[in-house]
């Protein structure tokens, strides 16, 4: 093996498809794939790799700096993709302790690591810090997110995130490490952990349960299939500059409710419905606190320094998300027991 690369939060949603993407097209590569398999970890994201010659997979939590140390030292990572991270909105607003411990210190614990392993010898090592669109604040009707856009967190989550890209930042500019970083807008797609708003309604939509919307439904995303996302992780960590950073969009923004009307329209489809039958779930709760308007990002960057662009549009990519999760029920069962029960519970039903 040539090189070694650790991707934290390689069980998770994004990190699966990044994990399975390197596996898969680098065989010359020993991938480390580690994840302290909370919630949102699973290990079922990545039967079709485990075995896999190059592939290695390390439970452990970043947010314990002696064992992070410990795997520095014992493998040699010439560099880092880091994903791990708590990532949803309003578990934030639930516990935002969670989210600066993991978020912050975690980051922190592996900054620390890589810079004492490659304090000799940088050449070569990258650390990549992958990162959300959140942490731009909110936009109004109309303009963008660019690279230089100013920070301005609105909730625990996306402030928590600001504080790790400054803390690459800084390392970078302090101590020489060599890093880039990507914002990202929001992914969708197969293995999806269903507190999201797609397989959340997607569940909810089989099992003819109420699709809870918040406010009015007038929010915008920008919506990213995942594996176009994991295509330009790959890009940025080989092609990408030093000390740069990358907007990571799908040029493709959709308010909340219409998002919503149009997956029930492909469910009735799918499952053989009256059409309108799935959309007489949709009910309307209370927002949630801080709720930023609008996200859009600009993504000609990346597009024009490195030749990455979505290959899928967001109709083609949303039925391949539906068809995934149909042909995977047996997946969508083992993650939505125990614990997201009264998670979900607590979230949504006493609104």
């Amino acid at each position: 093996m040539n090189k070694t690369i650790l991707i934290t939060g390689g069980a998770g949603f994004i990190g699966s498809h990044v994990v399975r993407l390197f596996v898969n097209s680098y065989p010359e590569y020993r991938i480390v794939n580690l994840d302290a398999l909370t919630y949102a970890g699973n290990l079922e994201n990545l039967t079709d790799i485990q075995d896999a010659p190059n592939y290695i997979f390390e439970k452990a939590d970043i947010t314990d700096a002696a064992h992070i140390t410990r795997l520095f030292e014992q493998y040699k990572f010439d560099g880092v993709i880091h994903l791990a991270a708590e990532s949803h909105v309003d578990r934030s607003i639930i516990d935002p302790n969670a989210f600066i411990m993991t978020n912050v210190m975690g980051t922190a614990n592996l900054l620390n690591a890589a810079r004492t392993l490659w304090k000799d010898n940088m050449d070569g090592k990258r650390f990549y810090h992958v990162s959300t669109d959140e942490v731009y604040g909110s936009l109004g009707e109309e303009g963008f997110f660019l690279e230089t856009t100013p920070y301005d967190p609105q909730s625990p989550y996306s402030a928590s995130k600001a504080a790790s890209d400054h803390l690459v930042r800084a390392y970078g500019n302090t101590y020489h490490l060599p890093f880039v970083l990507t914002n990202c807008s929001n992914n969708y797609g197969p293995n999806h952990f269903p507190e999201k708003l797609i397989p959340l309604f997607i569940n909810n939509i089989v099992n003819k349960k109420p699709l809870p919307v918040y406010g009015d439904g007038k929010y915008t995303r920008d919506w990213l299939y995942v594996i176009d996302h994991a295509r330009a992780i790959d890009m940025v960590f080989h092609k990408g500059r030093n000390g740069e950073t990358y907007n990571i969009g799908g040029f493709n923004e959709w308010q909340n409710i219409a998002l919503v009307k149009l997956l029930c329209e492909k469910m009735d489809a799918k499952l053989g419905r009256n059409p309108g039958e799935s959309a007489e779930l949709i009910t309307y709760i209370k927002d949630r606190p801080g709720h930023d308007r609008r996200y859009a990002i600009d993504a000609n960057k990346i597009n024009k320094e490195l030749g990455w662009y979505p290959s899928v549009t967001f109709e083609e990519g949303l039925s391949k998300t539906i068809d995934w999760y149909m042909d995977n029920q047996e997946w969508l069962d083992h993650v939505t027991s125990g614990d997201y029960k009264k998670y979900y519970e607590t979230q949504y039903t006493h609104r």
